[in-house]
């Protein structure tokens, strides 16, 4: 007879932990401590942060998963510390210092070079990131001492905010699109100064609609009784909080859920003032059933369904 203690059940969950991540810990980490502390079956995140960087991490439970990209293509805002006048391997903390310089800027310099910033701007990506070649990520070459052509990308840089300046510190607050890398950011702010930059703190308080506002630390997690965990979990509603909403009878909400377009302006179903991408629900019960298109002619086309129980 086995002496092994039998495997814990997994539980189905669905929502969203608005995790505040620690620093020193990866995203994938976080997510693993999560899921364990919750006991869930299944979790996926929407977007990593580098393990230095602390901050806002949303993560997706159960059928919340099937809506983590929607989070991958919104807007990010960060506060961030730029170390004026010291290069790095890396551009943030976790390289070798590789320069040293001089710091000699004025306010009035650090403003103008801020608004060259502003706005569509080219980036190229850092060796030290995630991104494939060959099927390899980028920071395997870098650690094989290796450096290779990358080509610079158009990110968009919403707003860019001085919040403090003192001793080579610079605090900023950045709203930012996908794909944006606040360490080149640094980096490029501190080049154009002339005296060169690295990341030294690195804080995400915005994901799309959400923020920091309602995050949880994970020892907060920990410290609640098991039973009581899953109740930090938000609905999923908070993932697609920008998109309009319309309300199907039980009889349309059935047919929905089969994958059927339905002409909701022959129904007499009222619709938002705008088009495009809208979250669905069933008006009996206020059950989310997933997001779809709806068209100029009225027409709802499903996108994302998620399993819901008969109304």
């Amino acid at each position: 007879m086995s002496n092994q203690a039998p495997k814990k059940q997994r539980v189905a969950i669905d929502g969203v932990l608005l995790l505040d991540k620690p620093v020193g810990l990866s995203s994938n980490d976080a997510l693993g401590r999560a899921k364990w502390l919750l006991n869930a079956k299944k979790a996926g995140h929407t977007g990593t942060l580098d393990p230095f960087a602390t901050g806002l991490l949303p993560l997706c439970f159960g059928e919340a998963t099937k809506f983590s990209q929607d989070l991958l293509e919104a807007d990010k805002t960060y506060e961030a510390v730029v170390h004026l006048g010291t290069t790095t391997a890396t551009g943030d903390t976790e390289g070798e210092i590789t320069g040293v310089l001089p710091v000699n800027v004025t306010l009035a310099q650090i403003d103008e070079v801020l608004g060259r910033f502003t706005g569509e701007i080219a980036q190229v990506p850092p060796m030290h990131s995630a991104l494939k070649r060959d099927g390899k990520p980028l920071y395997e070459y870098a650690r094989a001492g290796i450096t290779l052509e990358r080509e610079a990308r158009n990110v968009t840089i919403h707003a860019l905010e001085l919040l403090d300046y003192r001793q080579s510190y610079m605090t900023l607050r950045v709203k930012c699109s996908k794909g944006t890398y606040i360490r080149v950011l640094g980096e490029d702010i501190g080049a154009a100064l002339g005296c060169g930059a690295h990341l030294n703190a690195l804080r995400r308080t915005e994901v799309g609609e959400l923020t920091l506002a309602d995050a949880q630390t994970l020892a907060v997690l920990e410290a609640l009784p098991a039973i009581e965990r899953s109740a930090t979990l938000a609905s999923m509603d908070r993932l697609l909080s920008s998109f309009p909403a319309i309300m199907l009878t039980v009889e349309l909400a059935q047919r929905f859920l089969h994958g059927q377009r339905l002409p909701l302006r022959r129904e007499g179903i009222a619709l938002p003032a705008s088009v495009g991408r809208v979250r669905v629900y069933r008006a009996a019960d206020h059950a989310l059933l997933g997001t779809a298109i709806l068209s100029e002619f009225g027409l709802l086309a499903p996108e994302r369904l998620i399993a819901v129980k008969d109304g």
